[in-house]
């Protein structure tokens, strides 16, 4: 029985034997294949909106290998399979017949063959070309087989398509179709589509000059294959075989570098789908090549162009820099990068101010010498002009309205506002920025700027088409993006920053009055479309910016020199403007915007002041302004005052019959206002002079002009004498007053019609007294500093 046995338990030992190594060779195929196949690094492609190619970076590893592509032209599709794998379709991953007539060939002959499938093919470019020997090729088996499972033919075709080299360091189809014939593989031609499935198989023929042949033999011998199997019809065989072989590789396509460069930090090794819409951006690198050559002669090198779309906030332009060189930093992208932001704030104050009903579209603001806490702004051309319509203080770009309105609406509140409107890149405390906050005492870049602006225009737009709602995330930061939509959040009734009549009134006053005064050639900055715009200049002519929104696109652009270093000339109007134009000018037309009646009220203005009119304003006028304009007060600065029977002297009660007086409303400016505003203002009538024997009821006849109050003066040093003279200003508002000066109760003199006195002075503190012929008197304390510290 024992005898018998041992035969059995050997049969069931063999059995398990084969069976535990089946298992074992199926756990092995069911496993031989790493999850991802490929793991080289990819370069980083990057595509206009209409999809085609604006830029690339070559991959970590020194290739040009795009990522993989989504399906493979018909046309290389039909080639490759006619050239390197006839029966792709019927087999299972390995082709036995050409194999054997592979080794037949190879045993017989000196010239070897190959009887790959592509799908082999694919196993050993992952397996990074291992050896050719007899064991690779059944490893090769093996795993092509497993291939088949886990993929379909078409991705098959994908990984082949993609990570074939094409001689040099061109790996990849998309990436061949590029560097030999400058278009996406989709576009290629017979012959062209022939030629590159030809060149795997002797990469070696690429190089120009050499084995052309060789090369064009393959490739007429391919095309000769399709047409004789009924591919291709006798006249596209013919057209295919006249066509050039490739020569020399293409340079990629850089339609915009700064902005490939930065997808390539920020998504490297991807293939991106931007916004960005590629004839207007070849439009833009046009524009701001005129522009470099024109700016260079100034020893000016750097510019940057952004364009966003208000409605979705996507980029449609970006131009990062100029085309300079090196030596001038033409690698940096300016647009992401923080810049003195000049007076670019100053349409976000304007609107805090008409939103919250502090001011109004055109109210009379304070536009003289000007010291706070020891800060002493000064307007660009550095005059004054004593009480100007806040709507022109903006479109001027004036310095010193812009900083007592931050100082009366307040520092802090300001800065909160700008944090609400997503401006990260003030990440000081307010105290740190101070009220040059507004002048460009901080820092943005021009992407964050315009972004800001073109989250105004979208508030406005929204509220407008959506019956008098807002979005709660309405300042989101922009994107590159094709199909990303920025997050905007839900709606809801309230303004998240500015209400929409506060935005249209700034936008209405960016629009209008946005004229820079003397300016001969401003026939250059007009537009056959509307656009509310910006300028801005910063602190030692570092910086010139213009800033613009249309219903449908902002406009930002800087312009300077990416190391810092200033140059005369360089300001928003001259610099920065000319090219903001030019690019309006290349985009459709956008009209302008919705006038929001649901966030306006139309309220009676006093002409000549633009407050809420009073009782004492004659030539009032209706005006559409922000709802809570309504808080405003009226108009401070007319008045009634009582003439005599000719109406030239003015008169009271104690110097003049009752029922003789004439009343009359007058705009009364204080002394100082007026001082810089009659200047300015030809048809500005001064009050009359009293009649004699009348005195003045008034405190405020006269102010120092200078020096202020507080105000420490300071002698200029090394002139070899401790005696300086400074020139006492001041502002009286009768024209025929004279004033009598003392200083220390010593009398130093006595002025008539301009009262300003050159007085020699020494270091000290002194008290400056002035008395008119009046008896009408002011006095303040005056320090008088060496600038030397003494």
């Amino acid at each position: 029985m024992s005898e018998f046995l041992s035969p059995v338990k050997r049969i069931l030992v063999n059995h398990k034997i084969k069976f535990g190594v089946f298992c074992f060779v199926l756990i092995l195929w069911l496993f031989c294949l790493p999850k991802n196949l490929f793991e080289a690094p990819t370069s980083t492609v990057v595509d206009s909106s209409e999809g085609s190619l604006i830029g690339a970076r070559i991959a970590d590893d020194g290739q040009w290998r795009f990522p993989q592509i989504d399906s493979v032209p018909d046309r290389f599709k039909q080639s490759i399979l006619l050239f390197e794998d006839e029966y792709f379709y019927r087999h299972p991953g390995f082709n036995p017949i050409s194999i054997i007539k592979a080794i037949g060939h190879n045993l017989t002959k000196e010239t070897r063959r190959g009887g790959s499938t592509i799908t082999q093919q694919v196993i050993r470019l992952s397996r990074k070309n291992q050896s050719r020997t007899y064991w690779e090729k059944l490893i090769e088996v093996f795993m092509s087989t497993r291939l088949e499972l886990r993929h379909s033919k078409e991705d098959i075709l994908k990984l082949y398509a993609s990570h074939t080299p094409y001689g040099g360091n061109v790996v990849g189809l998309e990436t061949a179709a590029w560097r030999y014939f400058g278009i996406p593989a989709h576009e290629l031609s017979w012959g062209q589509s022939a030629a590159l499935a030809v060149l795997p198989n002797a990469p070696a023929l690429i190089f120009p000059g050499r084995n052309e042949l060789a090369f064009l033999d393959k490739r007429n011998r391919l095309l000769k294959k399709l047409w004789e199997k009924e591919v291709i019809d006798e006249t596209t065989y013919e057209l295919a075989i006249a066509e050039p072989l490739p020569q020399k590789p293409f340079p990629l396509p850089n339609v915009a570098p700064h902005l490939t460069e930065r997808i390539r930090n920020e998504h490297p090794g991807q293939r991106i789908k931007t916004s960005l819409q590629r004839p207007l951006q070849q439009r833009l690198n046009l524009l701001a090549e005129r522009h470099y050559r024109q700016l260079q002669s100034n020893e000016i090198h750097n510019l940057a162009i952004l364009v966003l779309d208000v409605e979705t906030r996507k980029v449609l332009g970006y131009v990062g820099n100029s085309p300079s060189d090196k030596t001038h930093a033409n690698y940096v992208d300016i647009i992401t990068k923080k810049r003195s932001t000049g007076s670019t704030l100053k349409p976000f104050l304007f609107a805090s101010l008409l939103d919250e009903g502090q001011l109004l579209p055109h109210s009379l603001v304070e536009d003289v010498p000007t010291v706070i806490n020891g800060y002493h702004p000064q307007n660009f051309d550095l005059n004054h002009v004593g009480a100007v319509p806040a709507s022109k203080a903006l479109s001027r770009s004036l310095n010193v309205p812009a900083v007592r309105l931050l100082r009366e609406y307040g520092l802090q509140k300001f800065y909160n506002k700008l944090h609400k409107m997503n401006m990260e890149s003030l990440d000081r405390p307010s105290s740190y920025y101070g009220l040059s906050l507004i002048l460009g005492g901080a820092e943005s870049s021009l992407w964050e700027v315009t972004s800001t602006y073109a989250s105004m225009a979208s508030t406005l737009n929204y509220f407008s088409n959506h019956s008098g709602t807002y979005r709660n995330q309405e300042f989101t930061q922009s994107t590159y993006l094709h199909n990303e939509t920025p997050d905007f959040g839900e709606e809801q009734f309230d303004p998240l920053v500015f209400g929409a009549g506060a935005i249209y009134s700034t936008f209405q006053s960016m629009y209008e009055v946005n004229r820079p005064e003397g300016d001969e050639n401003w026939q250059f900055f007009d537009s056959s479309q509307p656009i509310a715009w910006k300028t801005g200049t910063s602190f030692g002519f570092k910086d010139a910016w213009a800033v613009g929104v249309t219903p449908k696109y902002a406009i930002g652009v800087w312009v300077g020199n990416a190391d810092g270093e200033g140059r005369p000339g360089l300001t928003g109007i001259t610099a920065a403007a000319p090219l903001l134009f030019d690019v309006l000018d290349a985009l459709p037309q956008s009209g302008w915007f919705q006038e929001p009646f649901d966030d306006l009220v139309e309220l009676e203005v006093c002409a000549e002041s633009g407050f809420r009119a009073s009782v004492y304003c004659d030539d009032v006028k209706q005006e559409w302004v922000p709802t809570h304009g309504t808080r405003s007060g009226p108009c401070p600065y007319h008045q009634q005052v009582f003439l005599d029977t000719s109406e030239q002297y003015r008169v009271n009660s104690e110097c003049y019959p009752l029922e003789d007086m004439v009343a009359k409303n007058w705009l009364v400016l204080p002394p100082i206002l007026e001082y810089y505003y009659a200047s300015s203002n030809p048809n500005y009538k001064p009050l009359p002079p009293y009649l004699e024997g009348c005195s003045a009821l008034e405190i405020d006849l006269m102010e120092f002009i200078y020096p202020k109050r507080n105000e420490i003066v300071l002698l200029p040093k090394d002139l070899g004498t401790k005696t300086s003279e400074i020139i006492l200003k001041l502002a009286h508002q009768q024209s025929n007053a004279i004033i009598y000066w003392y200083l220390d109760e010593l009398f130093i003199g006595k002025t008539e019609n301009f009262h300003e006195l050159v007085l020699p002075i020494e270091p000290g503190e002194y008290m400056l007294t002035t008395v008119d012929n009046q008896g009408n008197r002011i006095q303040q304390v005056v320090e008088v500093r060496s600038a030397s510290g003494e």
